[in-house]
């Protein structure tokens, strides 16, 4: 079990997110000293969890950030992310979303479709600037992951597909405000079975060289994000294994001279620094097993309604012998469970439980249905 400051805890109005600055800080470390050795650049992924202070943390690495959204780019500019290391992705960029980016001078855009790269154009040309952009291309590669998480395959509603590659690229030869540099790739989140960023390197490869037999170079390739983490030990395995991820690009990537491989990592960053602090409400007993209802819910952490994601769950507070429950939260909806058949310390009115390895798509995703309050966050520095 992770060394929760238990007694600080019980004094902050529950639920709530709580932040380990120090595990925050040593992944972050770690995964610049990784991708240092090659002179690869990652870019954090903001969707995952968009805390101001969080961010701000990220953003005095000097690292980059990868944005989904127009105001996920005004939050990094205010975070601190250096503009010209801020990618913008997403399938349906509003004209207010692409002006925003344009007037902030971001490093580029990851464009999705020619009705896309047709408005990219338009906008800019008003404004008098050259657009970068990168070609988000959709490689055919199966992730191994759920399906809500899988964006690589031709079934998904993401990117370019690779037959379509060259007459794109020969259509934005003849925009005047738009530049190719480079190519975007992101076939999945949660993926732990490493080996399936070989065959996008393959991938990467063949395209390669099918583009400069055109006479097409190109200054960046960006692999995306997808790094899992291990829901089941976070305390075991508190940082994801950069080291190997990295090694795999640098051994099967066959980058030209002078490019630079971008990358864009989220839930490896911030997913085990973060856990959900919850009170147990009432234990009930029923016929066939018992409760432990909490005063989180779906509301507060989404992932195990949206996707029957696992997360830990640790009684905090108590040193009794384990018990099972079904622990439940307070919304009016039968998936409103975080964990049926649960072996936690034995639970009573008052026990706070921590769902682990949830800084990545929790406090971010929380929403106020049952006109609930919004989760806070608090760094482990400031409690």
């Amino acid at each position: 079990m992770a060394n929760f400051p238990i007694e600080k805890l019980r004094k902050i109005e529950t639920p709530f997110y709580y932040y380990d600055v120090e595990l925050l800080k040593a992944t972050l470390n770690e995964l610049k000293t990784e991708a240092d050795k090659y002179g690869f650049l990652p870019h954090y992924a903001v969707k995952a969890n968009a805390n101001e202070k969080v961010l701000a943390i990220i953003a005095a690495t000097g690292i980059g950030a990868d944005c989904v959204s127009g105001n996920e780019v005004l939050a990094c500019v205010k975070a601190g992310f250096p503009a010209d290391k801020i990618v913008f992705a997403g399938v349906g960029k509003t004209d207010k979303e692409i002006n925003a980016a344009l007037d902030a001078n971001i490093f580029c855009f990851n464009a999705e479709s020619i009705p896309e790269l047709e408005v990219i154009n338009e906008l800019a040309a008003k404004k008098g600037k050259i657009a970068h952009v990168e070609l988000r291309v959709n490689p055919n590669v199966d992730a191994h992951t759920h399906s809500y998480i899988t964006t690589g395959l031709n079934e998904n509603k993401f990117g370019f597909s690779m037959d379509d590659l060259e007459k794109v690229v020969d259509m934005i030869a003849k925009m005047s405000n738009v530049e190719l540099i480079g190519l975007h790739f992101h076939i999945g989140s949660q993926i732990t079975d490493l080996g399936c960023f070989e065959p996008l390197s393959e991938r990467i490869n063949a395209l390669q060289d099918q583009l400069e037999a055109k006479g097409v170079k190109l200054k960046n390739i960006n692999v995306g994000g997808g790094l899992g983490i291990d829901y089941e030990n976070p305390d075991g395995n508190p940082i994801p294994n950069f080291k190997k991820y990295f090694e795999i690009y640098a051994k099967c990537l066959k980058l030209r001279d002078g490019q630079k491989l971008h990358c864009e990592p989220g839930r490896s960053v911030v997913a085990q620094c973060g856990s959900l602090i919850t009170k147990v409400t009432y234990v009930k007993k029923g016929k066939e097993k018992q409760f432990a209802i909490v005063d989180a819910g779906m509301t507060d952490l989404i992932r195990p309604a949206l996707y029957q994601a696992y997360h830990k769950i640790e009684n905090i507070t108590s040193s009794k012998p384990a018990e099972k429950y079904d622990i439940v939260g307070p919304i009016c909806e039968s998936s409103d469970v975080f964990q049926k058949d649960c072996s936690i310390a034995a639970a009573e009115r008052g026990d706070l439980l921590a769902l682990r390895s949830a800084g990545a798509y929790g406090e971010i995703m929380a929403s106020r249905y049952n006109l609930r309050e919004l989760p806070k966050g608090y760094l482990s520095t400031e409690i």
